[in-house]
């Protein structure tokens, strides 16, 4: 008995420290990337890897490859998100009944949506000339590229706590991080952003999650301390 908790508690632990090495190191990319590529943009300098990403989208240009684009990037726009976020706050909400999981979708989908308006106004980074669909407003950072590594980085988070399955959890998650990527592509290959612009779109996207979720747990936890606060033992008469 002592032995099998004594296991648990082991591997709860390691579990415990890998998540954290893994947001602390995901933080860190994250601002080193954000700010790397926001000092380039602020310069007026051009980073070669623009221009690269076009070329690499041109050479692999086909029909077929251009149709299946216009698909995966219908997935960060807002007449998927806003439906999808709407769903998944319903479930958790009246299903899964987990208020705190509920309130997280709003929190970084909305908060990821401002910030991205606030950012682009801020460095005031014209588009590419000459894009394959119709496209408005400023170029950096990538709105979709943003938005998706938001959401999705959120539905990472989600399925990381709560498929138990270590194989099924494995592969779903490296599913939506190659879904994440082709859809950061998919804004390169149409030229409606750079290449620089959705880098720092997933960078300010995965940012608002680890930032949003870290603050939504911390008030979870001190909300739960006020709700349910420790009870004294009566002293015997």
């Amino acid at each position: 008995m002592i032995s099998r908790v004594y296991k648990r508690l082991v591997a709860a632990s390691a579990l415990f420290t890998v998540e954290l090495l893994i947001v602390w190191a995901l933080f860190l990319v994250c601002i080193i990337v954000f700010l790397y590529l926001s000092s380039a943009i602020l310069s007026g300098g051009e980073l070669g890897i623009d221009q690269a990403a076009f070329a690499f989208a041109k050479d692999v240009s086909s029909p077929a490859f251009s149709s299946f684009i216009e698909f995966i990037t219908f997935f960060a726009s807002r007449h998927f998100l806003t439906p999808a976020a709407l769903l998944l706050v319903g479930y958790f909400l009246f299903i899964r009944k987990h208020r705190w999981y509920s309130l997280k979708v709003p929190v970084v989908a909305l908060g990821s949506i401002t910030l991205n308006v606030v950012l682009k106004y801020f460095f005031d980074r014209p588009r590419p000339m000459m894009p394959l669909v119709e496209a408005s407003g400023l170029s950096f950072p990538s709105g979709h590229s943003m938005v998706a590594a938001s959401f999705y980085g959120l539905l990472i988070y989600l399925v990381w706590h709560n498929v138990k399955n270590v194989v099924w959890r494995n592969a779903i998650i490296a599913l939506l991080v190659v879904f994440v990527f082709f859809i950061g592509f998919s804004r390169i290959y149409l030229r409606v952003h750079y290449a620089t612009d959705v880098m720092a779109g997933f960078a300010a996207g995965f940012l608002w999650v680890v930032i949003g979720i870290g603050t939504l747990r911390r008030i979870e936890r001190i909300s739960k301390k006020e709700i349910d606060p420790v009870v004294e033992e009566e002293t015997p008469a």
